[in-house]
């Protein structure tokens, strides 16, 4: 659904652009088709930039503090907000239009379980695109759910993952895998293992996800942004439920990685998840969390570390 909506949204773009270019012809005196279609085209950008810098703008008014080793000097905030342009660009207007992961034939010893990729609200598989090249190239099988309707209930895409993890368990013979989950997915994933239990899982790895709600969830449709919601400073009452039915030993089993300059996780520090191991990261934005390259190389340690179920939680920083 999501890559059909995105299609039809990449038209009207296409569309747009032409006709302002015919605009600029007609009307702004631009004599050359190809200086008024890259006009028109610099225009849309702009606009497409306006909006990242707004979720910027609205993620900071209501952020956590930034501890002083992850503060961003004029090149850093430049190459965050470059960053984040640049992978909503690319998901939004070519990864998630045509939802494809890379195929690893068989796992390769030692480079751990195989994994389910669980993506976040209004996307689909295609989110996964660049760590599924590097999953793929390690020999670790993967794949992926799409989620839908895109707008239900936060429980209702539980049966959708249980379904995943049978299929990608009977596929490879292996009696556990590792859950990735971005933003909404994770909450999916727990939202799962509270329902399911965790026989089949080894590890969850959060990235962004908001564990206590983010205040940017007001401003978006659907049941699933209400529960992702925060209601003044406390988490919705469908998060603060799940928080309360995990034991230490289920949070044990959760890996939550997330930025300090998250723009749609706000606070930033809702993706802390006390009795996790958290790995923070700076100068990262949201949707740039699984392309850029240091948190690749941080998730795919992850992956392949061999956990056991009684480890004890720890907490890692990195800038």
């Amino acid at each position: 659904m999501i890559a059909r909506i995105l299609k039809w949204l990449m038209l009207l773009q296409v569309l747009a652009v032409l006709g302002v270019a015919y605009l600029a012809m007609q009307a702004w005196g631009v004599a050359s088709p190809v200086m008024a279609v890259l006009l028109a085209g610099a225009m849309l950008l702009a606009a497409r930039a306006l909006i990242v810098a707004r979720n910027f703008w609205q993620s900071r008014s209501v952020g956590s503090p930034v501890p002083q080793e992850y503060q961003l000097g004029v090149r850093g905030a430049a190459r965050l907000f470059l960053g984040e342009l640049r992978a909503t660009l690319w998901t939004s207007s070519w990864g998630m239009l045509r939802p494809r992961l890379h195929a690893a034939d068989c796992i390769t010893p030692g480079q751990g379980l195989p994994v389910l990729l669980v993506h976040g609200y209004v996307c689909n598989g295609g989110y996964w695109a660049q760590l599924s090249r590097q999953l793929a190239q390690a020999g670790i099988v993967h794949d992926g759910v799409d989620l839908e309707p895109i707008a239900a209930d936060i429980e209702e895409f539980v049966p959708q993952v249980e379904q995943a993890i049978e299929a990608l368990c009977a596929r490879t013979g292996s009696e556990r895998i590792i859950i990735v989950a971005h933003s909404m997915g994770g909450l999916v994933a727990r939202a799962w293992l509270r329902r399911h239990g965790a026989a089949r899982v080894a590890r969850i790895i959060t990235l962004g996800t908001p564990h206590h709600g983010t205040a940017l969830a007001n401003l978006a449709a659907g049941v699933n942004a209400r529960q992702m919601s925060r209601i003044g400073d406390a988490p919705s009452g469908w998060l603060a439920q799940l928080a309360a039915s995990e034991a230490p030993e289920t949070r044990a089993l959760i890996t939550s990685m997330y930025s300090y300059h998250d723009n749609i996780v706000a606070p930033q520090t809702s993706a802390y998840l006390p009795g996790a191991r958290n790995i923070a990261f700076g100068g990262v934005g949201h949707v740039a969390l699984a392309s850029d390259a240091w948190v690749l190389r941080q998730l795919l340690v992850e992956i392949t570390i061999n956990y056991e179920v009684s480890e004890a939680p720890s907490s890692s920083h990195f800038a």
